[in-house]
This record gives structure tokens, C-alpha cells and sequence, in this order.
């Protein structure tokens, strides 16, 4: 049987004006012209760990086993933190030791290994101080995606970095809270509720009002449902609920952010 052609995916805060996404590219074909490489996105707002960290908490599990998903979003290139390699049962992560990797920790809990990648003879150049992604990260996806064992790229960690990603919260009997923790392109607002979690609040007859920034917000199930230009929810295809208005932009209109809270409370 012929065996399947490697995948690395590329997230990174750096656009497409410079040549810094090119060049990482040009890099990992260097040493294996025959991975296949996917941009799931270079529109991270810049310095933006937290957005990167739910970005790729969203994505990973949407490419084949053995994927190398490589993440650059490092405002403290070329200081002291550690370049990581994170061994998942199915998937590898190759960046910086800064809590990019903070959702695939807490997904992954069970079958998990950090190595800090310390071997520099893969590396282009080990004192790079400005683009680490090209000098150091691209060339290890690069011959990780050749098959060279993670053991060979250093030493297994424990104290590697996270940071806090906010889950929803049931501090009452009928009440539950979450937050806006990521908002698209369209300005589309996603929360972190999930669907399973609200489901016992919808279900049946009960009067469920669902609250953001002081206004009852109506649920909908796609879409174009919505009679009109106000502010709507649904559960989204990541089974999670969102804010939206239909052929509009729920953020600028209503001025939604990251961190906004969001009440859903049996009445």
C-alpha cells in the first residue's frame, strides 16, 4: 500500500504582505519536497496568543493522524522561552513555549508529551533573533514530517507554559454563563458554551432567555432564519454557540469583543 502523503499545517500572525510565510514554506520543501503544506491561517491578530490557542483548539482534529500542525504566534522571539514539540496520540505541534498549545493540553490531557527541542543541528540558525518560525520551528516540522522520532529532538518537559481559556460556568441552579472567546472574519461572535451543555436549557417547554450585554438575544438554527438585521444566536458547526446577524457584522454593530459574557437562564 502506498503510504499517505505528510500534512503540515501553518498558523502564524504574520500575514501575507512579507515574505516571513514564503520563506518557512521554502524551508520545510528543503528538507521534504513531498509534504503536503496547508495555510489554515495567517490572520491572527498580532501578538494574539489567547485567538491563536482557540484557533487551533477549533481546527486540529479536522486533519489526518500524524498531521504537524506548526504555530507561530511569539511575541517573545529570540528571549529565553523554549521552542516545544507536542506529541498528541494522534497529531504533533511544533512553537514556541509560550500557552499557543493551552487548548490541545486540555483536550489531550490523557495521551500527552511536551518535549523542549534542544537538538540545534536541525536548526538553520540557533541564534536567530527574529524568526524563529523559518530558523528553528520550520526546518523541525520539516524532518518530522520525514519520520524522524521525536526522542531525537530533545528532552521531555513538564513545566511547559499555559495559559487560562475560559470554560462556561454553572455558579447556580438555572444559570449558566460563558464568554465570546473568538470573533470571525464576518463578525460572527463564538462563545465557548457548548451545544451538549446548553441542550438541557432548550430542551422541552421551558422559557430559556439567552442574555449578552443586557439584551435577550432569540435563537435561531441557521442563518437565514432571522427575519431581520438584529442580533441572533444559533449553535454553529462547531457546536458551540454563537451571536450573528444575517448579512451583517454582530460585533461592529453591537460593539461584542472577546471576554463579553453571555447568560442563558431558565424563566
Amino acid at each position: 500500500m502506498e503510504r499517505s502523503r505528510s500534512v503540515i499545517t501553518l498558523t502564524s500572525d504574520f500575514g501575507l504582505k512579507d515574505p516571513f510565510v514564503g520563506q518557512m514554506k521554502g524551508v520545510i520543501f528543503g528538507i521534504n519536497p513531498e509534504v503536503e503544506i496547508i495555510d489554515l491561517t495567517h490572520e491572527v491578530s498580532p501578538q494574539n496568543i489567547r485567538e491563536g490557542a482557540v484557533i487551533l483548539g477549533l481546527s486540529y482534529r479536522y486533519f489526518p493522524k500524524r498531521t504537524v500542525h506548526l504555530a507561530v504566534v511569539d511575541p517573545g522571539v529570540g528571549s529565553s522561552r523554549r521552542p516545544i514539540l507536542v506529541v498528541t496520540e494522534h497529531h504533533y505541534f511544533v512553537g514556541p513555549d509560550n500557552g499557543l498549545f493551552s487548548a490541545v493540553y486540555k483536550r489531550e490531557a490523557d495521551f500527552l508529551k511536551v518535549i523542549h527541542i534542544t537538538a540545534e543541528h536541525y536548526f538553520i540558525n540557533k541564534d536567530s533573533p527574529t524568526f524563529q518560525g523559518r530558523d528553528l520551528f520550520a526546518p523541525i516540522a520539516g524532518w518530522l514530517s520525514r519520520g524522524i522520532p521525536v526522542s531525537h529532538f530533545g528532552e521531555e518537559i513538564e513545566d511547559f507554559m499555559t495559559i487560562h481559556l475560559p470554560e462556561w460556568v454553572s455558579p447556580r441552579e438555572g444559570v449558566l454563563e460563558g464568554e465570546i472567546m473568538y470573533i470571525d472574519r464576518f463578525g460572527n461572535a463564538i462563545t465557548n458554551i457548548p451545544s451538549d451543555v446548553l441542550a438541557p436549557f432548550i430542551q422541552g417547554d421551558e422559557r430559556v432567555r439567552i442574555v449578552l450585554k443586557g439584551r435577550q438575544v432569540p435563537m435561531k438554527r441557521h442563518y437565514a432564519e432571522a427575519e431581520d438585521r438584529g442580533l441572533y444566536c444559533l449553535i454553529n458547526s462547531f457546536g458551540l454557540l454563537e451571536f450573528f446577524i444575517y448579512r451583517g457584522n454582530a460585533a461592529e454593530n453591537f460593539g461584542l469583543k472577546t471576554g463579553d459574557m453571555v447568560g442563558v437562564l431558565k424563566i
